[in-house]
């Protein structure tokens, strides 16, 4: 007991703050491996560099109206979050009567029956290494989804083959009668995929690939005709090919092609839960996307906002931008915020993301944050007119900005790192800014309450 005590006094606040971070985290996990073993729910898991979002939504669409169903909200995809899920709680924060709550629920759950859900559908993160294993160890999922491995936290995983080995243990987590879901369209998974066959679980691949088992082909934007003449953009379509037979689909408001990888996971989940096509298709009808993902927004002056802002990579900035090139629209502005965690390739990411948007020849740029610079100079080195490039330090003094310079009709791609609070430069633009809210990302009162910061 003394040593105990003698042990406390030299803990310094930082370590005392982990030491109870960890602490939580095992309560939580044996809370939830006893809930688990009462209830047995099957439990889909999803992971990836990017997409792991937009899929878990597409999953619960096409799930929600046949079976009982719980996601995980917000970002509860880590070591806390995920347990409050299998809980079915809310984070009390630093409220140990909240807590409290949690426990007595928790109780409630063992001891008294309960209608629990058939089904979670479980997001996982991982910003380092060893993450997807502790979190697959307990929660030990029967489907598992991976969305694409690409260069997104490069500096905890160093490079892609560490970025692949991490994803991938959750489908190494499966066991004999387990289903692995996976995008064969990445290299990176469609190699492993490869070393799977023969392996202990059945694999699923998806994709626009002529290997994929579910397949998409003939994907399009579709669009309205408005009275004067204009056409407003409605979303994609695609037709969906699985085993010989072919049936269209229809995402309203879903823009993005990389969109489409969410539907065809969810495709392959309703099969495997004994769905057919049609059902399946239906219930993609009213698939949407979380906001700050790609969504339409209407701006000032008759401009149409794409609100991307909940966050950003390389890989799905560029997207982003092939999404802007696509679209029917006489200007095209990007205002793109620092992609962050790229380690070593911070420079040549943001390289990318200019030479794209030359290459495509959009109309205005403007970067916000001291790693966009590397894009403005590169459009310096490319000679592009200044007029048509403009640097801030930071989302405030961009959305002033742009203000100024919209013109009716201009399609403006949003987009940038948590971090960079690039929903500040939508919420500066939106038609209706009582609308904020309900539309855009981060409008909890503790992300309201935080003032920007540069990082």
């Amino acid at each position: 007991m003394i040593r105990k005590v003698t042990i406390k006094k030299h803990m310094t606040k930082e370590s005392f703050k982990l030491w109870l971070k960890k602490f939580l985290e095992r309560i939580l996990r044996v809370m939830a491996v006893c809930v688990l073993r009462k209830y047995k729910p099957k439990i889909i898991a999803i992971t990836g560099s990017v997409g792991k979002t937009s899929a878990k939504e597409a999953v619960f669409s096409v799930l929600s109206g046949h079976f009982r169903v719980r996601k995980n909200e917000k970002n509860y995809n880590n070591e806390i979050g995920l347990p409050l899920t299998v809980l079915g709680a809310w984070s009390p924060g630093r409220s140990l009567g909240g807590w409290l709550r949690v426990f007595f629920g928790w109780c409630g759950l063992l001891f008294f029956p309960r209608y629990y859900p058939e089904i979670l559908i479980l997001e996982m993160g991982a910003d380092r290494p060893g993450d997807i294993s502790y979190l697959a160890g307990f929660l030990k999922p029967s489907m598992a989804i991976i969305t694409d491995v690409s260069s997104s936290h490069l500096e905890f995983f160093k490079t892609i083959g560490g970025v692949l080995k991490e994803k991938t243990e959750l489908v190494r987590s499966l066991g004999e009668d387990g289903v692995a879901i996976l995008n064969i369209d990445n290299k990176h998974i469609n190699k492993f995929q490869k070393q799977l066959d023969g392996g202990k679980c059945k694999v699923v691949s998806f994709g626009y690939s002529e290997e994929a088992d579910v397949r998409s082909t003939d994907t399009v934007l579709s669009y309205q005709s408005e009275m004067d003449g204009s056409r407003e953009i409605r979303g994609l379509s695609f037709k969906l090919n699985y085993k010989g037979t072919s049936i269209p689909v229809r995402l309203n408001s879903i823009l993005a092609r990389h969109s489409v990888y969410a539907a065809l996971s969810a495709v392959a989940v309703g099969l495997e839960m004994g769905l057919n096509l049609v059902e399946i298709s239906a219930a993609l009808e009213s698939y949407s996307l979380p906001p700050g993902r790609m969504t339409l927004i209407k701006g000032i002056k008759e401009s149409v906002l794409i609100d991307d802002t909940y966050n950003a990579s390389p890989t799905s900035t560029l997207a982003a931008l092939e999404v802007l090139e696509e679209v029917e629209a006489p200007r095209k502005i990007a205002v793109l915020g620092d992609m962050l965690e790229l380690g070593e390739n911070t420079e040549s990411g943001h390289r990318d993301v200019a030479k794209k948007f030359q290459k495509m020849s959009g109309d205005v740029f403007i970067g916000v944050g001291k790693r966009m610079q590397f894009a403005v100079e590169e459009f310096k080195k490319q000679n592009v007119s200044k007029e048509n490039v403009f640097s801030f330090e930071n989302p405030m003094e961009a959305g002033l900005f742009l203000q100024k310079i919209i013109q009716k009709g201009d399609l403006i791609l949003i987009k940038g790192s948590q971090g960079m609070r690039m929903e500040k430069v939508v919420e500066e633009v939106m038609q209706s800014p009582e609308e904020a809210p309900l539309l855009l990302c981060r409008q909890d009162k503790k992300w309201k309450e935080k003032e920007w910061a540069a990082v």
